[in-house]
């Protein structure tokens, strides 16, 4: 092999979101004189592709039809025929059963990424899921777990022998998101001194459970009612729950104090806008909006799922709550908006930790290494 290492990135579709967002990044920052990216989409992808830097990353897909679509691994196995790749790296189990794929298409070095679970199964223990897992085992060099939680369940539970799990954790870009700079220009309320708004981004899908934070402002708005006018609630991102979360709003009768501006592009500036990061989802792997929230010196509320204990220390850079407590996280967001000094002591100690252990540049090193390694090995 002579030149950079062709990495073939296979994701379900190239649109809004962490994972994808995550991939970008690794194509816009590993060194292009040890790598070249390819993007291929099962289904499609958007404009999110425009963020992608480099003229010369291919952005490809086979249009897989909905249910089975055996057609789809043939116009697989041509393109990886044709990219002639050195690493296929897939995602989630959407995509794992694309590792037959690539090794029939001779594709020398395998990993597969697991970056999180599904609403409908928010522990990753549905059997038919796993027995996919467990049925790619026989042909993925490497599995990468993006957070300790998940590399656990891939030893458990897909029984993937821990010499084969490496665990990479996402980073995110310190200097673009920082406290630094200007918040957002459209919100729909006036600026305000004594207003405190309270955030999440994310797609608007039942795992990420953003009804109960238009929930939880609702009830401390009922036992805080001086609060009104004050309290904001922004919850931004696309999704098939944006037009009944709107309604939820309208019913509880927080509309005003709501606003649901749909995808965005200026997401630090819109990080900027808040004083209060929120999260609560059913399940996460490592989530990269805790991420750079925590870059924004934001303070983090965020359900004890997944990876956000090893993101968020408790009552030092945010406040985790259990999953199954909503008076949990009413108590979190209410002692934030009670408290300004504490908001901004663990803000500034979200944004400390965030430069010394997550930042970009260190996980664009990891996978550095990582892919090194596994190129080294001649797989």
């Amino acid at each position: 092999m002579t030149g950079p290492a062709l990495i073939a990135h296979v994701i379900n579709r190239l649109d809004f979101g962490g994972l994808e967002n995550g991939v970008v990044n690794l194509v816009n920052h590993l060194p292009s004189e040890r790598f070249r990216h390819a993007i291929l989409c099962l289904s499609g992808y958007t404009d999110f592709r425009r963020r992608i830097r480099c003229d010369d990353v291919p952005v490809l897909s086979i249009e897989k039809q909905p249910g089975k679509d055996p057609a789809a691994y043939l116009r697989m196995w041509r393109l990886l025929r044709a990219l002639r790749p050195q690493v296929l790296h897939t995602r989630n189990v959407g995509t794992v059963d694309m590792q037959w794929v690539g090794w029939a298409a001779g594709v020398p070095g395998r990993v597969h990424g697991e970056h999180g679970w599904t609403a409908d199964d928010p522990q990753g223990l549905d059997q038919r899921r796993l027995a996919i897992r467990r049925g790619c085992r026989p042909v993925v060099h490497r599995w990468v777990a993006m957070s300790q939680d998940i590399a656990r369940w891939l030893e458990r539970d897909v029984r993937v022998p821990a010499s084969r799990v490496h665990q990479l954790y996402s980073g995110v870009d310190v200097q673009r998101f920082s406290p630094e700079g200007t918040p957002v220009a459209d919100a729909p309320w006036p600026a305000s001194a004594g207003a405190v708004t309270v955030g999440t981004i994310g797609r608007l899908d039942p795992v990420k459970n953003q009804r109960w934070l238009l929930e939880s402002c609702h009830a401390i708005l009922e036992r805080h009612p001086e609060l009104c006018g004050r309290l904001r609630l922004i919850i931004a991102g696309e999704g098939p729950l944006r037009a009944e979360l709107q309604q939820t709003a309208e019913r509880l009768g927080i509309g005003s104090q709501v606003w649901l501006p749909g995808g965005r592009s200026d997401v630090p500036e819109l990080m900027r806008s808040l004083d209060i990061f929120a999260l609560p989802s059913l399940n996460e792997g490592i989530s990269n909006t805790i991420l750079e929230a925590m870059a924004c010196a934001r303070p983090v509320v965020a359900a004890r799922v997944g990876g956000n204990a090893e993101l968020v220390t408790h009552d030092a850079t945010g406040l985790l709550y259990e999953p199954d407590d909503r008076e949990g996280l009413v108590q979190a967001l209410a002692r934030y908006v009670a408290e300004p000094e504490l908001r901004s002591r663990h803000g500034r100690e979200a944004r400390e930790r965030v430069v010394e252990g997550f930042s970009l540049e260190a996980m664009v090193r990891r996978y550095a290494d990582f892919y090194d390694e596994l190129l080294a090995r001649g797989h």
